[in-house]
């Protein structure tokens, strides 16, 4: 009996460690196997950690190109100089306005040949990559996935934001890519950028959102988005997917000696860049016509403001809108049609979006008190310098190229002044180098008529005869003012 009862008593033990052992295999299954057995089992996955991006790539990979340019260039440089040596690194943002400094040795010219990345965003041929890549190029190559080459065309560009638009023939056969929405984006989300670094086409390389909205110093528009993907020189203007196989960043641009760390223009900014390009060859951006700058604590103190939200008005420039509305200086813009406004930045993102002729409801606090003005958008003036076109290279009189004295530029060039327009470049053998105009020069006056803006130098310009002579009063650093007499011919 004792035996019996003893084999009874060890068949139930075993039948239980038995159970115990399945119940265990099956919860081992369910927490780890099951999600990665399912990864695919939503579009590209929706899981924290994906199996493979394998569907992703060959889905997406036949729609990147990787574009190749030649482009003639005076003297040496970094071939990737487009790459930031960090958001507020040495680079200087207005290098090349003055890169050819009187003095500067002569160098011969050469053939610089460069790499880029780019998607083909419809079936008759237009693929978006970075301005840098392409800027300036005298030849633009584009070649597919499947090997085939093509020359492409510029339709427009926008240095502003670092947005191009190239265009090749029409072809049903093209893979065109899905462009996503950047607003959704998530940080810690997975991504995939694909591109040709250092030339070796169609690199798929994953990584997360690190961050969002970062500004690196590179122009009034900077929101970019963060990954740790692996983004290298040739990256720059291949797209940044999600998980669903969808556009939702242009890469462009990396610190130097930073691993994981690669910039993104986030999609959402692209497309009214890139419907405008397609449109019209350039993009227009709304002016209100105000220096500005972000409140700090001892300003909300001053101003009784709260949570420190709006913008303080530094300067109202006479004649444009705001001024012609009734905003003043030392006004405090809190909202734009019912918006509220946080930063300086996102106040110039947000005006730059509007139509030119648009009437918007500016709101500010002057006295404590709020005031609302119907105020009428105008041209912001840097989109004179988008252009269209090989190769790009807009003809200025006498070989003079200009661009407006911003208080930015002003601050570097050590001028007390913030009017006028400054001497960018001197095209070599022109008239404007042979009567030794010079890089950083500032132009006030032209036939004795003030200079202020790069209208103001276009119409003085303009309203000179053939034959006739101009002269211009100009003030150089270190030397005072001159007076330069040139022949429009």
């Amino acid at each position: 009996m004792m035996n019996n009862i003893t084999f009874k008593y060890n068949a139930t033990k075993r039948t239980a460690i038995a159970a115990a052992m399945i119940t265990t295999a099956l919860a081992f299954a369910i927490l780890f196997v099951y999600p990665t057995a399912n990864v695919w089992a939503k579009p590209w996955g929706q899981s924290t950690v994906p199996e493979s991006f394998s569907a992703l790539a060959e889905a997406v990979s036949p729609a990147v190109v990787n574009i190749s340019t030649v482009k003639t260039i005076k003297g040496g440089g970094p071939v990737f100089r487009h790459f930031f040596q960090g958001p507020r690194g040495n680079q200087d943002p207005f290098k090349d306005f003055f890169d050819n400094f009187p003095g500067n040795e002569q160098q011969r010219e050469f053939k610089q040949r460069s790499l880029g990345s780019g998607f083909i965003i419809d079936k008759k041929g237009y693929i978006v990559t970075n301005n840098h890549v392409i800027a300036d190029a005298d030849e633009i190559k584009v070649k597919l996935n499947s090997g085939k080459e093509y020359d492409a065309k510029i339709i427009g560009r926008d240095p502003s934001t670092d947005i191009a638009l190239i265009k090749i023939k029409a072809n049903s056969s093209y893979s065109v890519v899905n462009l996503g929405d950047s607003d959704a984006l998530k940080v810690g989300e997975w991504v995939v950028a694909i591109g040709s670094p250092f030339g070796l086409e169609h690199t798929v390389t994953a990584g997360i959102v690190s961050a969002k909205g970062r500004v690196i110093g590179s122009g009034p528009y900077d929101d970019f988005i963060q990954t740790d993907a692996s983004i290298n020189p040739g990256n720059s203007g291949g797209p940044l997917v999600n998980m669903k196989g969808e556009v939702i960043g242009i890469n462009t641009a990396i610190i130097a000696g930073g691993q994981g760390i690669g910039f993104a223009v986030p999609i959402n900014m692209a497309k009214g860049v890139i419907k405008q390009l397609k449109e019209k060859g350039e993009v227009t951006r709304g002016w209100l016509g105000v220096g500005i700058q972000d409140i700090n604590d001892e300003m909300a103190e001053y101003y009784g403001i709260k949570d420190k939200n709006g913008v303080f008005v530094s300067e109202v420039f006479p004649g444009d809108p705001a001024d012609e509305a009734g905003i003043k200086t030392k006004d405090i813009i809190i909202k734009v049609n019912g918006q509220k406004i946080e930063t300086s930045r996102e106040l110039t993102r947000i005006i730059a979006g509007f139509h030119v002729g648009e009437v918007i409801k500016i709101t500010v606090l002057r006295d404590g008190k709020e005031k609302t003005f119907n105020v009428k958008i105008a041209k912001r003036e840097d989109t004179k310098n988008v252009s269209s076109g090989i190769p790009n290279k807009k003809q200025e009189a006498f070989g003079i190229q200009v661009s407006n004295l911003t208080p930015e530029i002003a601050r570097r060039l050590k001028l007390r002044e913030t009017k006028g327009v400054v001497v960018t470049g001197v095209q070599e053998n022109s008239e404007g180098e042979d009567k030794g105009v010079q890089t950083r020069d500032i132009i006030k006056e032209i036939n004795h008529q003030s200079i202020n803006t790069i209208t103001d130098y276009e119409n003085a310009i303009r309203k000179v005869k053939k034959g006739n002579t101009v002269a211009m009063f100009i003030k150089r650093a270190n030397s005072g003012f001159l007076v330069i007499k040139l022949t429009k011919d």
